[in-house]
């Protein structure tokens, strides 16, 4: 397994064995598949930080199921912030790997 980005609580992997990626929450590791990481990355866009500063959202959490609702997960405010900008991480990993090993 290759780390693909790591952040202040998440690290993601990807495995080229089981054609998969793993994700490292501060509690748990889950595995993704290619299409379970995109869907999840669109999850993670739609998080609005805005309302946690506003007073729209005064609790600060954002609530996430993963995997077809086998996951779930609590994010704070601070979390939010890093879980943004590890997935905008990890993609940009993602895509310099491809152009990588397509140029050799």
């Amino acid at each position: 397994m290759k780390v693909l980005h790591q952040s202040q609580f998440f690290t993601s992997y990807q495995c080229d064995k089981q054609r998969c990626f793993f994700i490292e929450f501060p509690h748990k590791t889950i595995q993704l598949g290619f299409c379970q990481f995109l869907a999840f990355r669109q999850q993670v866009k739609e998080i609005d930080l805005d309302s946690h500063f506003n007073g729209q959202n005064p609790h600060g959490l954002e609530m996430l199921m993963l995997c077809n609702r086998q996951h779930f997960f609590v994010f704070n405010t601070l979390e939010c912030i890093d879980l943004k900008e590890f997935i905008t991480g990890s993609f940009a990993m993602l895509e310099l790997n491809s152009l990588l090993t397509n140029s050799v």
